[in-house]
């Protein structure tokens, strides 16, 4: 399999245009020009790639998509686009170097692209080429206005993350059963036997997303983010078992919920419930 580790190899290899800075490439499609499909590859750096009325030649009765589509290091860009030469569109790629650099401007989609990608309306289409060619404008200019670039790939990927909230609300089905395989998966981890605090990588890698990705879905639909859900189901378990095992003390407690350390427990509860593990069962009973 064939690795890029530079836009200019992976540019020649596509019959994109030559790239003009080494930590961010911006272009625009020209198809009759490009190749259209090819073996399996991987990049060793990100993409965001606009096509607009893509359509492949796999299936020629389906109707065209305008996405955005993204590529991350090591993932592999599956082979068979095999795409007819009609559509048109632009792309970005981003180094590594400058993702890590800036981080603070980067949201986490990035990694989307594992799971799926981002179908755009025309009136969504009409922003981000307006934004793009903005873009386009300063990257033409090359340093000497990078600092005023690096805004607007910022503004892109708002734009993108706006967007990704709007298709997250119109088909809540898809996204609810990730919601509900997530609490089933917190449910079945305490039915086992515990050694450590699960967290979100965990929760991801089990139901094969990315952390990133199903952090944000969980976000938008509970208004709460993955970790703060195992925190509240944590608190939820600490109080069962705090007032239904009388014989049980908070070190017990703790390591049944896989706190390594008591103290660390009875701190983290103390600022979740504003009582000590001891103070909340006291209160119980005296209820009772």
């Amino acid at each position: 399999m064939k690795v890029f580790k530079d836009f200019a190899s992976y540019n020649r290899f596509m019959g994109m245009s030559e790239p003009l800075n080494e930590d961010i490439d911006v272009g625009y499609y020209d198809p009759p020009n490009i190749i259209l499909g090819s073996d399996p590859v991987m990049v060793d750096f990100y993409r965001i790639s606009i096509k607009i009325k893509f359509k492949r030649k796999a299936t020629p009765f389906a109707e065209p998509i305008t996405a955005v589509f993204f590529n991350s290091p090591d993932l592999v860009i599956a082979p068979g686009w095999d795409a007819e030469p009609t559509y048109t569109g632009m792309y970005l790629q981003l180094s590594k170097k400058v993702i890590d650099q800036n981080r603070f401007l980067f949201k986490t989609y990035l990694d989307y692209g594992q799971h799926e990608a981002l179908y755009l309306t025309e009136e969504e289409v009409d922003e981000i080429s307006a934004v793009f060619r903005l873009l386009f404008k300063y990257y033409k200019s090359e340093k000497k206005h990078f600092g005023v670039l690096l805004s607007y790939v910022n503004v892109l990927i708002s734009l993108v993350e706006a967007f990704y909230k709007r298709q997250f609300s119109t088909d809540p089905k898809q996204y609810n059963r990730i919601v509900t395989d997530f609490q089933q998966s917190l449910i079945e981890y305490y039915n086992q036997p515990i050694k450590q605090l699960p967290n979100v990588q965990y929760f991801a890698d089990a139901l094969g997303l990315t952390a990133n990705y199903l952090g944000d879905i969980i976000k938008h639909y509970t208004q709460r983010s993955a970790l703060e859900n195992i925190h509240d189901f944590i608190i939820r378990k600490a109080k069962e078992l705090l007032e239904q095992n009388a014989e049980m003390n908070t070190t017990e407690v703790a390591y049944e919920l896989g706190f390594e350390y008591p103290n660390y427990f009875s701190k983290f509860f103390k600022k979740q419930v504003g009582l000590s593990p001891k103070e909340y069962r006291l209160q119980r009973i005296n209820k009772e």
